[in-house]
């Protein structure tokens, strides 16, 4: 650009003309700017699901109302099936296009191509792992009927995509990223729900870590710190109740949370006299909701719950006869092998004194801005190799992994049968065909019948000590003996005490002729529901509210008063007796405003510190999900007066606790200041719901994380479950969805999705059930009439 030539005038028409000049700048700018503002807002207005009016699919055979009501939840209802799930892909499309598209290139190991290398790592893990390998499979054993309901549900979504390319109105993540999705297929549906079975996972890294101890320890003191669960506590099902019919550093490990809370109360212990149903799954908090609430109705079919985004029907909620929920199992599905490579040739493996060839895999990975990485990925008898520990056994030895998850499986054809399922009978015949991942169902329905099933495919082991480490995998001796008989998976109808409770707490008594797992969460919620359900009758749907959000700390219960015992006679700092005076006046109530929970967790957390910190290394404590179980453990022995190896080399009982205390309110004080009382559980666990891209830039971070965090109660063993990350406080795993119903009123569902049920930042239910979850305030969803905003999609002339 020529420099501009300045105009010879006065002293002080020069001023005058300098500032008319700024201002015309400013006002330039300022016009500039509100342009871009309202050019960006159109754009991005542009992407926001049309929620009135007409929108013309061809493929439909007749109209489709969609109503979407107050809370964000479409109401779709269809003359016939072939329509609904047409309706329901581009629905779920419309609300989550991008959620569904990063979905399936993760559990696919494809982000590379859109990300670039940072994703590389994690998506060679994923084509390790095969989850789409294992979808392609299933495929294959579908029903014709099942495999059309996956294609109308993909053709709903790809015109969906047709529609948002030609006008311009993709997700504004898709512009940021630099491309556009591709067509949706029946098996992207499929890799989602083994991406669901991955999550929820089972115990492959606790038996790596195990191996590690027993390499790396003594042999008494590996074994102090492998999973045990407390003596004479509460299992699921009582006895007389069961009813028989190198390195992993880039691999990605499940959070350990994944867990969940539900329960059934028969009708004698209600005040409408009918079963209620409580069912709150805890995965990970983000944004936009790992749940879809929707409600789908044709033809014989009128059901309401939540579905994954990219996934057709739905996979848990209600219909006008039943209800059901599920917890995480949480089963010994998942067995590292030893593999013995042949010198000579790097793709045989050793099995019963023979070289068998594995099968090799060409997995290429297109990377965004670099060239294609040329991968490969072997699997033996067993399954992939997903580590070497050539560091420390030779470069001849490998890990595989069995897992059922990775076997053909038909999950979704049980999702469409219990969808129209009227009666247990008929919900449990659906249920054989839901195999991975095990999951804890409780049932209840309109003719009064409440009933639980651990249901999935469960391997049977020989010895239940065998699914504690890698096994040899030369050897048959060590092969899975079959699977549990579907007749005689642990199963309860109807039980005398009236309800049936689970939260990933030991299934079964010791008299269970079968091996389901070594690795239980520990029983503090389910101690919690069982207390408060067995202490009364004629509850409602707003007590199973109320427990749905109980912040009462079994753990804090059990411990406090060991500790007070124990360090009665030492001699405390003051700031430490303090500390002691404000958890002696707790009432063991996990609430945000109150100190107590602050210091105790604070505390547990020390107390890990001390015995881990200096033996383990950072990247073995990723695979040691139950580091804070075995801290637990050793704290009970020592104080049933058990002497441990890891609590003597530490001084014992009374050295660790006032050590760890000290270091603890030392942190706190220097974070939070003088004044014990003035501290806040919730000034370090707060909850926020994170974007996907919010962490690539503080401006994106304010684009899509619009709320500030927000202070919360509960806890990792709180029937209102609310797990942290240490380091943070942040409350990053929980109850995704909260759902109760009462059978007498089978139309009205309670509910609360968080952080909302809108993927679209703009949408006015992006984060409107943040302050709900934080809360407990519940929305109505009915089956029957709704109002709302109207939407019709008409298959056009």
């Amino acid at each position: 650009m020529e420099e501009m030539q300045e105009i010879p005038i006065t002293p002080k028409k020069k001023k005058r003309s300098k500032k008319k000049l700024l201002l015309g700048i400013v006002g330039v700018l300022v016009s500039l700017g509100i342009g871009a503002f309202f050019f960006v807002n159109g754009y991005i207005n542009k992407s926001l699901p049309q929620l009135e009016g007409t929108i013309e699919l061809s493929i439909l055979q007749d109209e489709v109302k969609v109503i979407t009501d107050e809370s964000g939840v479409p109401h779709i209802k269809a003359e016939n099936l072939h329509d609904l799930y047409i309706a329901q892909g581009y629905i779920q499309a419309q609300q989550r296009m991008f959620q569904m598209e990063l979905s399936r290139r993760q559990a696919s190991g494809t982000l590379s191509e859109v990300v670039g290398e940072k994703a590389v790592n994690q998506d060679k893990y994923f084509r390790t792992l095969g989850l789409r390998r294992a979808a392609e499979k299933s495929y294959d054993i579908y029903s014709d009927e099942s495999i059309e309901v996956l294609e109308l549900f993909a053709s709903g979504v790809n015109a969906y995509i047709k529609d948002a390319k030609a006008n311009n109105s993709l997700p504004i993540e898709f512009t940021l990223l630099g491309f556009e999705p591709n067509e949706w297929t029946p098996i992207d549906s499929l890799t989602i729900g083994k991406y669901m079975a991955f999550d929820l996972g089972g115990h492959w890294e606790q038996q790596a870590f195990n191996y590690y101890l027993l390499n790396n320890f003594e042999e008494e003191k590996a074994y102090e710190l492998f999973p045990t669960y407390p003596e004479n506590k509460p299992t699921i099902i009582k006895e007389g109740e069961l009813d028989i019919a190198t390195s992993f550093e880039h691999a990605v490990i499940p959070h350990a949370f994944n867990g969940s809370n539900n329960w059934v109360v028969s009708g004698d212990k209600t005040e409408s006299g009918m079963p209620l149903l409580a069912d709150d799954p805890h995965l990970g908090l983000a944004t936009p909701s790992i749940w879809l609430q929707m409600h789908l109705e044709a033809a014989d079919m009128n059901v309401s719950g939540v579905i994954f985004a990219g996934v057709p029907g739905i996979i848990l909620g209600h219909n006008e006869n039943i209800a059901w929920g599920v917890t995480n199992t949480g089963p010994d599905v998942q067995q590292l092998y030893i593999e013995k490579r042949n010198p000579d040739n790097a793709n045989e493996f050793l099995y019963e004194e023979e070289w068998e060839a594995a099968t090799v895999i060409d997995e290429p990975i297109k990377v965004k801005d670099g060239e294609t990485i040329d991968y490969q990925v072997v699997e033996t008898r067993h399954g992939p190799v997903v580590s070497e520990f050539a560091e420390d056994t030779g470069k001849d030895t490998v890990l595989s992994l069995r897992w059922t998850a990775l076997d053909a499986t038909t999950e979704l054809e049980a999702i469409l049968e219990i969808n129209q399922a009227k009666n247990w009978e008929e919900f449990e015949k659906g249920l054989e065909k839901f195999l991975a991942p095990a999951q804890n169902f409780v049932f209840a329905s309109t003719d009064g019948t409440i009933a639980y099933k651990a249901n999935g495919k469960i391997p049977i082991y020989e010895k239940a000590a065998d699914a504690l480490v890698p096994l040899p995998g030369w050897d048959s001796a060590y092969e899975w003996k079959g699977f549990i008989p579907y007749d005689e998976l642990p199963r309860v109808v109807d039980p005398e005490k009236g309800f049936i409770a689970t939260a990933n707490n030991k299934i079964a008594p010791d008299s269970y002729p079968y091996h389901i797992s070594n690795v239980w969460a520990q029983p503090y919620r389910y101690e919690r529901i069982e207390e408060v359900l067995e202490s009364g009758d004629d509850f409602t749907a707003s007590d199973m509210q109320a427990l749905q959000m109980d912040q009462t700390d079994l753990r804090a219960r059990e411990f406090v008063p060991i500790f007070q015992d124990v360090l009665a006679e030492s001699e405390l700092g003051e700031k430490e007796a303090e500390a002691m005076e404000l958890l002696t006046d707790w009432d063991y109530i996990a609430a945000e405003e109150k100190p107590q929970s602050l210091i105790f967790e604070y505390w547990m957390m020390e107390i890990q510190d001390i015995f881990y910190e200096d033996e383990i290394p950072e990247t073995m404590m990723e695979l040691f999900h139950i580091q804070g179980q075995a801290a637990e453990n050793l704290l009970r022995k020592a104080a049933s007066g058990e002497e441990t190896i890891w609590m003597r080399e530490n001084g014992g009982m009374e050295t660790v606790l006032k050590t760890s205390l000290e270091n603890a309110i030392s942190e706190l004080t220097e974070e939070y200041g003088n004044d014990l009382t003035a501290w806040e559980w919730g000034d370090y666990h707060q909850v926020q719901f994170n974007h996907p891209l919010s962490s690539a830039s503080p401006f994106l971070d304010l684009f899509f994380n619009k709320e500030d965090p927000l202070p919360v109660g509960g806890s990792s063993v709180t029937p209102m479950a609310a797990s942290y990350d240490a380091e943070t406080g942040e409350v990053d795993h929980g109850a995704s969805w909260r759902f109760v119903i009462d059978t007498s009123d089978m139309n009205t569902g309670y509910h609360i999705v968080g952080p909302g049920q809108a993927g679209h930042f703009k949408s006015e239910w992006y984060h409107d059930q943040m302050d709900d979850w934080v809360e407990g305030d519940y929305h109505t969803t009915r089956l029957d009439e709704t109002e709302g905003q109207k939407l019709t999609l008409t298959p056009g002339k």
